[in-house]
């Protein structure tokens, strides 16, 4: 997908449309110039200069819309997805592990994703000895390289004792320990801490708010963030109450929740197309979790909660960016235009789910650029066939990207 004359030193985009998820509709007849990898200029409706006379390669973009790069906020580079997600995690060998990741790298980028969260990943001895998690592994193996996409990356999860399968994440046995687990994670260079908030039982969150609060004030001292893993009302509750940095999933929120994590600038991280694609398992596998009768009606229902409770935080004003959760769920590194078709069939306006994936991830990454195109910043976008702002199938319909 990537195009040579895109890498040019000199390049100009003519005639496509913007869809940037700051406007409802998109700008039609778009020109940007892009020397030396950064946008140097941008205009609108026609007014661009003659760039024929301006010795620079021209990709003529009629009849397409250029979408900035995207921004997946909640990803598992070192694990593969499908359906037996949680046993790949555990059970392959590490050199396999990142081997996947390196595939889901490339596989990010020709899918326009150039930003990317990485919000858990297996702790594994490396060759040289060391246990390291492997998101941080590649995370440093990847800085500077073009086909790779930036990473933010939080290490591994850390949870409660039996909340999480045995040798995925660190496990806390008293909450005593947790402030110096996540001390642990910050030391090895995390640039967030993932704290999961569902516990062995799922209606007690297994931290208490002074003790999430405590957690963020570490993090935030030693210039990280907090996600938190909530996937339940009880650790929403928390979450919201401890002004972590973002609550991933939030599958479960009722209005008090919504307006709580609205007042202390919490986001939460959307990742709806996880549920569309394990109710696609009960035709795909046998494995019981996905085909027997009583799942397929438990996951639609899961479903249903997890599409008002979106709806319940964007009517409270609560920043919403998105995630396909690939890796630590069943979705693929170059799905992420499944989540932004997911939020808009929950109700969510096209150009607000647009955002989630582009600017408002980059909020949350915490960089200016990402998820933006803007004069001065790195040109990183795609090339789509259609208006995403009207179908957003169009995300999947690539022709080029940067």
């Amino acid at each position: 997908m990537t195009s040579t004359r895109l890498q040019a030193s000199r390049v100009a985009v003519v005639g496509a449309a913007l869809a940037d998820g700051t406007t409802e509709q998109v700008r039609p007849d778009v020109t940007v110039v892009i020397e030396r990898g950064r946008i140097s200029g941008m205009w609108f409706d026609g007014a661009a200069p003659d760039v024929s006379d301006l010795n620079m390669t021209v990709v003529d973009g009629s009849g397409t819309t250029l979408v900035p790069g995207m921004v997946d906020s909640h990803a598992h580079l070192s694990m593969p997805g499908g359906a037996r997600w949680i046993e790949r995690g555990v059970l392959d060998a590490t050199d396999e592990l990142l081997t996947v990741g390196e595939e889901n790298g490339e596989a990010l980028v020709r899918a326009g994703v150039r930003w990317v969260r990485d919000v858990g990943a297996p702790q594994r001895r490396l060759a040289n000895g060391r246990h390291r998690p492997l998101n941080l592994v590649l995370r440093d193996r990847w800085l500077g390289l073009p086909t790779r996409p930036y990473v933010r990356a939080a290490g591994s999860w850390i949870g409660a004792d039996g909340a999480l399968p045995p040798g995925l994440a660190i496990e806390v046995a008293h909450a005593g320990n947790l402030i110096h687990a996540v001390g642990e994670q910050l030391n090895q260079g995390a640039d967030l801490v993932k704290l999961y908030l569902d516990g062995p039982d799922r209606h007690i969150a297994p931290f208490s708010i002074d003790e999430v609060q405590a957690v963020v004030a570490l993090a935030h001292e030693r210039g990280a963030r907090v996600a938190a893993h909530a996937s339940s009302l009880s650790g929403a509750v928390v979450a919201a109450n401890a002004a972590v940095d973002s609550v991933e999933h939030g599958f479960v929120l009722d209005r008090s929740t919504a307006e709580r994590l609205a007042a202390n600038h919490v986001t939460l991280v959307s990742t709806l197309a996880v549920l569309h694609s394990v109710q696609s398992f009960r035709t795909t596998t046998t494995i019981e979790r996905f085909a027997s009768d009583a799942n397929v009606s438990a996951i639609a229902e899961r479903r249903e909660c997890a599409e008002e409770s979106v709806r319940l935080a964007r009517d409270a004003g609560v920043a919403i960016a998105a995630g396909s959760d690939f890796g630590g769920g069943s979705l693929r590194a170059n799905q992420l235009a499944w989540e932004v078709e997911a939020l808009v069939a929950a109700g969510i306006e096209p150009h607000q789910a647009l955002a989630a994936v582009t600017w408002r991830g980059g909020d949350l990454y915490g960089d200016r650029d990402a998820g933006r195109i803007r004069v001065g910043g790195p040109a990183h976008f795609s090339l789509v066939h259609g208006d995403p702002l009207v179908d957003p199938s169009a995300l999947w319909r690539i022709w080029l990207t940067r």
